[in-house]
């Protein structure tokens, strides 16, 4: 294989300048420009966040190289002043034989030795196999309809960005060569937080991983003293070094084969990786942990549940009762306190994808916002669970009285079936949507509030009030209009009344006892 498409210099890497103009560059050009540039403009979720962390693996890397050991006070300066350009470039062209697509010996995250093994030099697979968007094998989508006999043809533009992704996210399971299977990426089944400026340069200095005292320990793919081996992939599954090596990690072995003219790609090679063992001591600096039914589980997305119901995993919790936030948050807001902005809002991107086995789920994008008061403040984060235990609370409340409601308009109400059937009518109706869309819109003025010190109890139970009512008009109208559904009605409508009273003001409670 000819070295062909070198990624410092190939337009790539899809940007979004502060102007609103979306381009593709190379990594030398986005770094030239990386105080122009507002953000990555990848539309795959898993692509996106695999594209910041080999991002930030290379400014890490190249910051180490060119000022060795450098602290929270470096990192400020850079965050004021923008990135070290130069230096930046210098990392770059130092290691620019590693950043060919194409290359005979150092392929850009991919594994050479395939091309060679005895188990994958004379078999290839279609490059949906890396496509996690994509039908490929046993693994249908639904707005893709690719056949693995007759794969279509990419650009080296978009395999780049597959494998990336790929590789970040790609579940654990059967592999069948070199090994029979494999472990999953690093952020398989993660909704992954990352911090972000108003700048590319200064989203990955909120990111940007402490500088170790040792930094030649931790090293990203590109960086490794040689390439792998047939023996690292049959190897058993080691611990990341660090973060580097974390966010570049060759969880699969993969070989991109090139078209005759060097742009385009339609098969791979394909085998088991460099398998991740986690640590639980040392877990990836982007994934947050909620509390789950046996312990910390990562935060993931769960279908018909926005991310800020699990707000409170992004947030510290010195008990380790509730929650566990990304290592990243933590390096931004110890930068914006070295900034002297410890009043400000912190703007957080939540991203990745859920999958069941070796399918995909769902992926998604959700956006906050967080005083970061609430990064620092013990007492004002537990006001913050406490809003939202309550809202969890209210709901379930409401499940329980309209799933009885249900039941009761239904032939033998009394009947488990029925109660399954009424349960399951009730989560597939609009009632969870319309509460919990009415309470999001209210959730930044309950963050202020609770920002400035303010009355928020009173402002989330009004919230709440305003959010329940339109929900068990919901339920209602799922009960028809029949003798049964108007009896089921009226028997239930007292115990929601019940229900929302505590939310009531204290004159409307007067006036209703009166």
């Amino acid at each position: 294989m000819l070295k062909a498409f070198n990624l410092l210099d190939e337009p790539w890497l899809p940007v979004r300048y502060a102007d609103g103009r979306i381009a593709e560059v190379g990594l030398l050009q986005l770094f030239a420009d990386v105080g122009q540039i507002v953000a990555l403009a990848e539309t795959s979720p898993p692509g996106l966040i695999a594209l910041y962390r080999v991002l930030l693996a290379i400014t890490h890397r190249a910051l180490a190289r060119e000022h060795g050991e450098w602290g929270k006070s470096d990192l400020a300066r850079w965050h004021a002043k923008g990135l070290p350009v130069e230096a930046l470039h210098a990392y770059l062209e130092h290691w620019r034989e590693r950043f060919y697509l194409f290359h005979p010996d150092w392929p850009f995250m991919q594994v050479a030795a395939l091309a060679e093994a005895e188990e994958t030099r004379h078999k290839s697979k279609p490059w949906t196999q890396i496509s996690l968007a994509s039908s490929s094998g046993n693994a249908p989508v639904l707005f893709d309809h690719s056949v693995d006999t007759h794969p279509s043809q990419i650009t080296a533009t978009q395999a780049v960005r597959h494998l990336l992704g790929f590789l970040q996210f790609t579940p654990g399971g059967l592999v069948k060569t070199v090994r029979d299977s494999d472990k999953a990426g690093p952020l398989a089944n993660t909704a992954a937080a990352l911090p972000m400026g108003d700048t590319l340069a200064r989203t990955l200095c909120l990111a940007l991983h402490p500088c170790s005292i040792e930094p030649d320990t931790d090293l990203p793919a590109w960086e490794q003293p040689a390439p792998p081996s047939l023996a690292n992939l049959r190897a058993e599954p080691t611990l990341a070094t660090g973060a580097n090596d974390r966010y570049t990690r060759l969880s699969r072995a993969v070989l991109l084969l090139p078209e005759d003219d060097g742009q385009h790609i339609s098969q791979l090679r394909f085998a088991a990786g460099c398998a991740l063992a986690e640590d639980d001591h040392a877990p990836d600096p982007m994934a947050n942990y909620r509390m789950g039914s046996n312990g910390l589980v990562r935060l993931n997305f769960s279908e018909g549940r926005a991310i800020w119901r699990d707000l409170s995993a992004l947030l510290p919790d010195p008990s380790g009762k509730h929650a566990k936030p990304a290592g990243v948050l933590g390096y931004a807001h110890r930068l914006l306190g070295a900034l002297g902005q410890a009043d400000s809002w912190l703007p957080v991107m939540v991203l990745g994808l859920t999958s069941d086995q070796a399918k995909l789920v769902r992926w998604r994008v959700d956006n906050v916002a967080l005083p970061t008061c609430l990064l620092e403040q013990e007492d004002v984060v537990e006001l913050l669970r406490a809003a939202l235990r309550d809202s969890e609370a209210l709901f379930v409340g409401l499940r329980q009285i309209a799933t009885s409601m249900l039941a009761e308009s239904m032939p033998d109400p009394k009947h488990k079936d029925t109660r399954a059937r009424a349960r399951a009518m009730f989560d597939n109706g609009a009632s969870a949507a319309t509460y919990f869309a009415h309470l999001e819109r209210r959730l930044p003025a309950l963050l202020a509030c609770l920002a400035q010190t303010g009355d928020h109890h009173t402002l989330w139970q009004a919230a709440q009030l305003h959010a329940i009512a339109p929900a068990w008009q919901a339920a209602c109208r799922q009960l028809g209009e029949g003798a049964r559904a108007i009896r089921a009605c009226a028997q239930h409508e007292p115990r929601y009344l019940g229900l929302i009273k505590p939310l009531l003001p204290p004159v409307t409670k007067e006036a209703t006892h009166v």
